[in-house]
């Protein structure tokens, strides 16, 4: 698991060096011809409506609560079945429970984030 962790890692990590290199060579190309009002055509758009900073933290503490609280069940019932936890044929429900946990926590605040909004 490790190797695919690292991997995925390096090439995000040259993902985004590649990407910042080749943004500022565009950008530079732009101003060079002359063209300084197009040179914002790199920044990132933002929403205008973007979520409040008490939202945030509302949706990362649910998750976190989410994901303690599956981490907590999942060693529960390996401990119930009596489930090896470094065998990873064995240790597949924990990741399961894990990511509904984790996905339960991104709906509750799905749900709490748009009971406000109207």
């Amino acid at each position: 698991m490790q190797e695919i962790f690292m991997v995925a890692i390096v090439f995000a990590g040259f993902f985004y060096i590649i990407k910042m290199f080749t943004d500022y060579l565009l950008k530079r190309r732009i101003v060079k011809s002359g063209h300084i009002e197009k040179a914002e055509i790199l920044t990132p758009v933002t929403s205008a409506d973007e979520e409040p900073q008490r939202m945030k933290s509302l949706k990362w503490a649910m998750v976190a609560s989410m994901v303690g609280l599956g981490m907590i069940v999942s060693f529960i019932v390996g401990k119930t079945f009596g489930m090896d936890t470094w065998r990873i044929n064995e240790s597949l429900i924990g990741f399961g429970i894990e990511l509904m946990f984790i996905g339960l926590g991104f709906l509750f605040y799905f749900l709490i984030a748009s009971k406000q909004k109207q």
